[in-house]
């Protein structure tokens, strides 16, 4: 059919209908011509300024192009410039509405969605956004300068083509109910963007030049090494716009920099800056206070969630060869303490990990039932025995006939079997070598959180040495895949799909700056990846998704740690105005940037 003429391949295809939006299961909350999303407030007012510090690592950025391998952009970049085909809701999951597009069209047999464009819709500089545009974006973003996290999630993409001016239509490789989805949330920038001397440039020469995109917010004041500023644009194409009424509400977004947690939390109570999210229990037990708190000027809000629990983890290199035996990793998982360290270092604020999908439908529980055994017995023998029995839990030192002792007992076994003992005060292989493990970290907290599983590990004759680097070699390494034990926050998702390919896809383990950090390689798992993106339906996802975790967390390449139930966030009561209460799924500063608003004056009650 690709050889078709396009208005012939149009009248051949099955039909579709036009919609205003797209939900992965057919179930969109808000139907056609719904005012605003029901969390915003349509008449807050515009204007004033929001402060804040950005919740990434980065202690600097080098580049305006959030798209590209090598470099760092400022914070929130991308979902402020660049608009996209459909906006997601945050009371909402698996779904979409027409933002750039005025509607969309998924064919029944699905392998292809079809996108019409905004009359209205503009870039900063004034210019239509047109199909070409996006197809533009697209060839770009799968082009050879860019992270290749673009082309593991467009895998399934087969080509877009321009209908006309305003219409664009993706076909499919094969039906993937997310990929209208993914290609609806990606951010679509200017052809013209950059051009030099009537030239376009390579992506990966685009560093400094200023983005054309469509969204709300430009560029404005920029410190290098301090901070950067938004700008509301108030021609912004999109303002009224149901989607968009009741969101970016201020002039100006400033993001500050700091070199570290310390200097970020005392530049909070000096009032240098307005919002702050918290991730450390003990600042937000202990140290978040002070003469603005006292006065209420500054408030510290604990905001509950329904967002999915994620999957943060120490992450173990497959690629070093004394991590690639499962009992190792097992008894490294073994000898970490959580309820240990939850009472004494965290306050007992935080909720213990358990897979990848906690707090979603995909989250595994007791034994493998038919339908989930019947996509694992092809893979007997090639995955862990403990695969087909109960679902994968973190070990316990609080519950019943369980303590670290035992668990150390089992470790050591586990070790004993894996070739390993103790000899000459440490845990040596038949060659006599120790068992010695890097742990690289960027973050002048890491040290005083790995100590207590360290003590453990010692006791198993293990030695973890604590490697601390500036983030950029961090990067680095990541990137290169250069480590043995990283600590890494992998956000869950209620509707996972083919990103999940770059986490855990045997392609991309060699792919340097891939996400694929364990370097794990299974043919099970990429079975169970491909029929977790093809589900048709979620009775099809819900095995696949289930399977996948237990093959995973039986793998032992994660060593799972925390998760909070609540985004913890200090800000500025005198200053900043809240929504009346928080969407479930908001990611925590992303609700503020997008529905709060500034107070008439910074001033304090009467």
């Amino acid at each position: 059919m690709r050889g078709l003429p396009i208005l012939l391949a149009l009248a051949i295809s099955p039909a579709a209908w036009a919609a205003h939006g797209y939900a992965l299961w057919g179930d969109l909350k808000y139907p056609p011509g719904f005012p605003n999303f029901a969390y915003v407030n349509p008449q807050a007012p515009k204007g004033g300024e929001l402060r804040l510090v950005s919740n990434l690592r980065l202690s600097t950025f080098d580049k305006y192009n959030p798209f590209t391998i090598k470099g760092s952009p400022p914070a929130y970049l991308s979902a402020l410039l660049f608009d996209s085909l459909l906006s997601g809701a945050q009371d909402e999951v698996g779904s979409g509405y027409g933002l750039l597009a005025e509607d969309v069209a998924v064919t029944p047999d699905g392998l292809a969605a079809t996108f019409r464009l905004r009359s209205q819709a503009r870039f900063h500089n004034g210019d239509p956004v047109l199909a070409a545009d996006v197809k533009h974006t697209f060839d770009t973003l799968l082009g050879p300068y860019t992270s290749p996290a673009y082309k593991t999630m467009l895998e399934d993409l087969d080509g877009l083509d321009v209908l006309d001016d305003r219409t664009v239509r993706f076909r499919f490789k094969k039906p993937n109910r997310e990929l209208p989805l993914t290609v609806g949330g990606m951010p679509i920038f200017s052809r013209k963007w950059g051009m030099e001397n009537g030239k376009a440039k390579k992506f990966e020469d685009v560093v400094m030049d200023i983005p054309i995109g469509s969204g709300p917010y430009r560029i404005g004041p920029v410190s290098f090494g301090k901070d950067v500023t938004y700008v509301r644009d108030p021609n912004y194409w999109a303002r009224d716009l149901n989607v968009r009424r009741g969101t970016a509400n201020f002039d100006r977004i400033t993001v500050k920099i700091y070199k570290d947690n310390t200097a970020k939390l005392e530049a909070l109570k000096a009032g240098e800056f307005d919002m702050m999210r918290f991730f450390s229990a003990g600042d937000w037990a202990r140290r978040v206070n002070g003469r603005k708190f006292n006065t209420g000027e500054l408030v510290k809000g604990e905001f509950r969630h329904k967002l999915p629990a994620g999957f943060q983890s120490y992450v173990l290199n497959l690629r070093v060869p004394k991590l690639q035996d499962v009992r190792v990793r097992e008894a490294l998982d073994l000898a970490l303490d959580f309820e240990y360290m939850n009472r004494t270092a965290f306050y007992n604020s935080y909720q213990r990990v358990t897979g990848l999908f906690g707090n979603t439908d995909c989250k595994s529980s007791g034994t493998p039932p038919p339908e989930e055994l019947a996509l694992l017995e092809p893979w007997r023998g090639k995955v862990p025995d403990a695969v087909f029995g109960p679902a994968y839990e973190p070990p316990r030192t609080d519950a019943p006939g369980n303590s670290l002792r035992n668990n150390l007992r089992k470790a050591r076994e586990l070790l004993r079997q894996a070739g390993w003992e103790v000899r000459d005060g440490a845990l040596r292989n038949a060659k006599g070598e120790p068992m010695v493990l890097e742990y690289l970290d960027s973050q002048e907290t890491g040290a005083r959180v790995v100590t207590p599983w360290m003590r453990n590990l010692e006791k198993l004759g293990i030695a973890i040495n604590f490697r601390p680097v500036d983030f950029a070699l961090y990067q680095q390494r990541l990137q290169k895949k250069q480590f043995e034990v990283i600590s890494l926050a992998y956000a869950g998702t209620h509707t996972p799909g083919q990103e999940y390919f770059d986490l855990f896809g045997s392609k991309s383990a060699d792919i340097e700056d891939s996400g694929n950090h364990s370097g794990i390689k299974s043919p099970a798992v990429d079975d169970l990846l491909s029929r977790m993106v093809g589900a048709k339906s979620k009775a099809e996802l819900l095995p696949a998704c289930r399977a996948l975790e237990r093959v995973i967390m039986h793998s032992h390449i994660l060593i799972p740690q925390w998760t909070a139930p609540t985004h913890r966030i200090a800000y500025n009561a005198w200053r900043l105005q809240p929504t009346s209460a928080m969407p479930p799924y908001s990611q925590g500063e992303g609700w503020a940037i997008d529905t709060w608003w500034a107070k008439p004056s910074p001033q304090a009650p009467m």
